[in-house]
């Protein structure tokens, strides 16, 4: 008998995912994951190239997000990231992910499970991978989501509408504390590097201290792979030191290699996520390795053409930059991040009913 679930496929930011409603998928997570996995992967959990599901085979098409009603008093929507980890059949909820965020409030207007303000709407998202709120606002025209305008974001083509998304209280929200290792600098395996969570766990370390330039291309990193064993060792041993314990089937930490800026920006990144290099830089990612380019005392800071206070901070990678606002202060001892503000895009791709594996 055949089985299936009602969906709908965003791209948000410079990802795409599954979106689903809360209220279609089982309560108990280990079967919530069963059914993600044969919409994305199908029968073969572990097929690297996903042929019998709805993913792309890449982390950044291999993604989803349950949306439903918030219960909470300062909160409109839930959301609950999920990254399916490419090849190797399993999920992973330690992260969040700020490009799939912003398909959310599409998603639930499109749905009919918030009804739509105008000329824009304004919603509070709960994200539950960090138990923080973000600010969604997205243009609604007569109270009708529109996709078309005349914002770009690297990574993708084209022109959309903007996607306004202001984070609140993100520091430390996956690993405990900004720099959950408790020092700015550690040195991991021989080499010097940060240890950060300001929205994602990110171990960011100085490109030129492992040998490479950090303007590297996404394919040449990919096919490094005496750099990318070296940055596993690394990973698996900050993962412990950052209160995330065995991270072998895990997402986070990612590795960030940094160099400085080439274009103008604060600083220039390639991702880790965490075993492909990112075809650009997650939101909270650039969020993470902005906040490090303001801290003293970290890889970053060292290299970081910071602008003044108030100004964007352009993070640079390998599809262009992402310009971040970030209010903070910094006294040393602590780095306190009340908001971060950055500009995304999304355009709806599909929606109906995916048929999961029969013998799922």
């Amino acid at each position: 008998m055949r089985r299936s679930i009602p969906y709908m496929q965003i791209r948000g930011g410079s990802s795409k995912g599954l979106y689903f409603h809360a209220e279609d998928l089982p309560d108990d997570p280990e079967q919530r994951d069963r059914i993600i996995l044969g919409a994305i992967c199908g029968v073969g959990p572990d097929d690297i190239r996903q042929i019998d599901g709805l993913g792309g085979a890449d982390p950044l098409t291999s993604k989803a997000g349950i949306i439903s009603r918030s219960k909470r008093p300062d909160a409109d929507l839930d959301y609950e990231f999920v990254q399916v980890v490419v090849g190797k059949g399993v999920t992973d909820r330690t992260q969040n992910c700020g490009n799939i965020l912003a398909g959310v409030v599409p998603f639930a207007l499109e749905t009919g499970l918030i009804k739509a303000d105008s000329p824009r709407t304004a919603l509070k998202v709960f994200m539950k991978n960090s138990n923080a709120v973000c600010r969604v606002t997205v243009e609604t025209p007569d109270g009708q989501i529109t996709y078309k305008g005349t914002t770009r974001i690297d990574g993708v083509p084209g022109f959309s509408a903007p996607v306004i998304c202001e984070y609140y209280d993100i520091a430390g929200g996956t690993c405990g504390s900004v720099f959950p290792t408790g020092n700015r600098t550690d040195i991991i395996d021989g080499v010097e590097a940060t240890c950060i969570d300001a929205g994602m766990p990110l171990v960011i370390i100085r490109a030129a201290d492992l040998g490479r330039s950090g303007y590297e291309s996404r394919d040449y990193l990919d096919n490094d792979q005496e750099l990318k064993d070296r940055l596993e060792s690394i990973r698996l041993l900050a993962g412990k030191m950052m209160n995330l314990g065995d991270v072998q089937q895990k997402a986070v930490p990612k590795m960030t290699l940094i160099a400085p800026a080439g274009n103008g920006g604060v600083i220039s990144t390639r991702s880790f996520i965490p075993h492909k290099v990112h075809a650009a830089v997650g939101v909270l990612a650039a969020v993470t390795a902005a906040a490090a380019c303001v801290a003293e005392g970290t890889t970053a800071s060292k290299i970081a053409a910071v602008p003044p206070e108030g100004s964007y901070l352009s993070v640079e990678h390998p599809s262009g930059e992402i310009s971040i606002s970030l209010d903070f202060t910094d006294t040393g001892g602590e780095l306190t991040i009340a908001s971060a503000g950055v500009v995304r895009t999304a355009r709806s791709l599909s929606c109906g009913e995916v048929y999961l594996p029969e013998d799922l």
